[in-house]
């Protein structure tokens, strides 16, 4: 995926991401919070911060966070967000996730959330958070994930491969930006792999009003029939992962969020 798709898409829609509930209140962000047990010494990088959101919920717990992201737009939503909250600790910079502008062992905390599935390199993306990380340090990522055993049991793994494709191509189709959102498993594996030792781990339900999400990115007008279609018609495993339903006249549906939390020895 070219990176300058994401800076086209997200610079577009930069000030919707800003307002978006979604992201500016969603649940993950307080449960984040509570997971992490932030302390007044540390040194934070939030990582495609988007519109400071998570940055923000930090900042009033740690000595220093910097709200990084690709795209210029959203970092200067990340700063209106910082001077309107009057957080004096928190500042931007323009950083590419996948080739960070730090050094190492320069962070106690490194948060990234809903943002991961936009990435082309995960791998790579996971090993520069290891390397700006302090031994000890915390790693607390979201993002929303594909169907696999663990979300949606009661497949077989040929049905729930093609249930994450079909969820994937679903994304992409509203925003050509996604890449791929990874099952939880998929998660578990990698950051073990890495070296990380994983201290939490939960799936999080996140209710999403159809309209509204395909405002976000200005979806033309057939995008959205076809993405209403992929949501009512999907095949079985797609839909008990997705659980469209109607309500109060609109369509909704429920992603689920992995929230993990790891520690580097």
């Amino acid at each position: 995926m070219n990176k300058s798709l994401v800076q086209q898409q997200f610079g577009a829609h930069a000030a919707a991401y800003a307002t978006s509930s979604v992201h500016a209140k969603g649940a993950s962000l307080a449960r984040l919070v509570e997971l992490v047990r932030p302390e007044r010494h540390w040194q934070a990088l939030d990582i495609a911060t988007g519109a400071g959101h998570t940055a923000g919920a930090f900042a009033p717990h740690v000595a220093r966070v910097v709200a990084s992201d690709l795209t210029d737009e959203m970092l200067a939503q990340a700063q209106g967000l910082a001077a309107a909250k009057g957080y004096a600790n928190m500042e931007t910079a323009h950083a590419d996730a996948e080739a960070l502008p730090f050094a190492d062992a320069s962070f106690d905390l490194v948060t990234c959330r809903i943002a991961p599935h936009h990435f082309p390199d995960i791998p790579a993306f996971v090993a520069e958070v290891w390397r700006v990380l302090k031994g000890g340090g915390t790693f607390a990522l979201v993002d929303n994930i594909a169907p696999d055993a663990l979300s949606t049991p009661g497949f077989s793994p040929a049905e729930l491969q093609e249930a994450a494709a079909s969820y994937n191509t679903f994304e992409k189709l509203r925003d050509p930006s996604h890449g791929r959102c990874l099952g939880m498993a998929e998660w578990s594996d990698l950051l073990g792999e890495r070296g990380f030792r994983l201290v939490h781990t939960e799936r999080l339900p996140k209710d999403m009003e159809f309209e509204p999400w395909v405002e976000r990115m200005s979806v033309a007008a057939g995008d959205v029939a076809r993405l209403r279609a992929m949501l009512t018609d999907g095949s079985p495993a797609l839909k008990a992962f997705l659980r469209p339903r109607p309500e109060n006249g609109d369509l909704v549906f429920t992603l689920d969020e992995a929230i993990l939390i790891a520690a580097k020895p």
